[in-house]
């Protein structure tokens, strides 16, 4: 039986940075295409009319790449009313419920800073506006594993677990989405997906920029909160799990949660941790500041089909490129026939995901160059290549929570086991090492990787 939809979207938080960024392009996308049919209820503190909300939100329209319809402007906006109020307010809350009217089934979206969220969902309970109701959490979701359970408790005495919507806009990426059905959909890949023929896994997410105006948010974060325990992990999580037992989204999510589950605690000597020149004097940030901007670490997964076999994963600011490449090494054959691919220069064959800027998945192994030596070299077999996709992933994630499709969200148990990851080093860390703008990251990073070369960067 199909979830019903929900009958009104609520965001709290509608006058700050992500709803003008990302949440309004989203919505003014699904009126252009008559996916967005509920009315909408901005909840913030300050005491704003309507009119200054509707500029808001057509400026953030036109930053975000124009007014293509102002008819569909227009209808966007009227679609929206305003409750401005204090989130620990019992009144605010029976204003909106006023506002809700006749809706039965809201959606209620948390586009607030992490500390607010316990606020705003024991106010909506006590409120009575969370029967049917769903919400949407965005990350991040706790700041270690003991605040994600309390805070995993908190929404479950107020909604159930179905309802809960935990977001990870990188899990509404087409690029993404397509690692799932690559593996699955293809059966010449499932004999050597495993630690028989696979000899590491390298995970990239670079970007060519810095913290921007984010310092303070990054000085209570960090790379390893911000980008690996969540995205990366989520990214892992589809390259390792086993075949769900149907596309229904809880058996994915069943698997993905046995990944982090099998995954080894993260110790001191496989992280390794930077800080780009001049991040201590960005705005926001601490003169003396410990916080890394860039992130390299070795996991394990003790599991049948990958023990024994590294993946390594690093992030970073203001890196050489703005990408995300999965590489997939494979093993080199039993013999070696041929001396020119034993040589320390040569690369064994491998699968590579690029999942940004453009979606690509190629094939690389050794052919043979013309001629009568038996000399070869590494080519790549291009099975995909896009251009950026078209639906933007809050759009989809948006769409799918107020439908109940739970697929590309995060659950309960998967949140916790991958927080007790990465615990044992939240805290008890070696010191940020320094590295240039522009470059892949501090030297130290390629110790990790030792016996298995290099890392491979991403080449636009």
């Amino acid at each position: 039986m199909a979830a019903a939809h929900s009958d009104a979207l609520v965001v709290f938080g509608v006058t700050g940075d992500l709803a003008h960024k990302m949440i309004f392009p989203a919505l003014y996308a699904m009126v252009k295409r008559g996916t967005l049919k509920v009315p909408v209820i901005g909840v913030a503190l300050p005491k704003w009319s309507l009119e200054r909300l509707h500029k808001r939100i057509t400026d953030s329209i036109e930053r975000s790449g124009g007014v293509e319809s102002r008819s569909a402007l227009k209808h966007l906006l009227s679609k929206f009313t305003y409750v401005g109020g204090d989130y620990e307010d019992p009144a605010t809350f029976a204003t909106l419920k006023k506002e809700l009217g006749r809706a039965t089934r809201p959606a209620h979206y948390l586009a607030i800073p992490p500390a607010l969220f316990e606020v705003v969902i024991k106010g909506l309970g006590a409120a009575k506006l969370a029967q049917h109701a769903r919400v949407i959490v965005e990350k991040p979701f706790g700041r270690d594993r003991a605040s994600a359970r309390e805070l995993n408790r908190v929404a479950r005495a107020v909604f159930p677990e179905n309802s809960i919507f935990r977001i990870d806009h990188f899990l509404g990426k087409e690029s993404i989405m397509n690692i799932l059905y690559f593996r699955f959909a293809n059966s010449f890949l499932e004999p050597i997906w495993n630690r028989n023929y696979v000899e590491s896994v390298q995970i990239t997410m670079a970007e060519d920029f810095g913290v921007k105006d984010r310092g303070s948010f990054y000085e209570t974060a960090g790379c390893l909160r911000d980008v690996v325990q969540n995205h990366l992990f989520q990214v892992v999580a589809l390259l390792a799990m086993e075949p769900p037992s149907d596309r229904d989204f809880g058996a994915v999510h069943v698997e993905k949660a046995k990944v982090f589950q099998a995954m080894r605690p993260v110790k001191r000597a496989d992280i390794v941790r930077g800080q780009y020149a001049g991040y201590r004097k960005e705005p926001g940030v601490a003169r003396n500041s410990d916080v890394e901007t860039f992130c390299a670490l070795r996991l394990t997964i003790d599991s049948w089909r990958w023990a024994g076999v590294p993946w390594y994963l690093r992030s970073g600011k203001y890196l050489a490129e703005t990408a995300t490449e999965i590489v997939v090494e494979l093993k080199p054959p039993p013999q070696g026939l041929f001396g020119d691919s034993q040589l320390a220069a040569a690369r064994g064959g491998y699968f590579r995901f690029r999942l940004s800027p453009n979606a690509a998945i190629a094939l690389a192994a050794r052919v043979k160059t013309p001629g009568e030596e038996f000399v070869g070299e590494q080519r790549e077999l291009y099975l995909l290549e896009e251009r950026p996709e078209d639906e933007p992933p809050y759009e989809r994630l948006l769409r799918d929570a107020m439908a109940g499709d739970g697929a590309l969200f995060t659950r309960e148990d998967a949140v916790e086991a991958a927080w007790a990851v990465v615990d044992p080093v939240l805290k008890h860390h070696p010191k940020v090492r320094p590295y240039k703008r522009g470059t892949w990251g501090p030297k130290e990073a390629q110790t990790i990787l030792a016996p298995h070369g290099g890392w491979y960067n991403p080449a636009l």
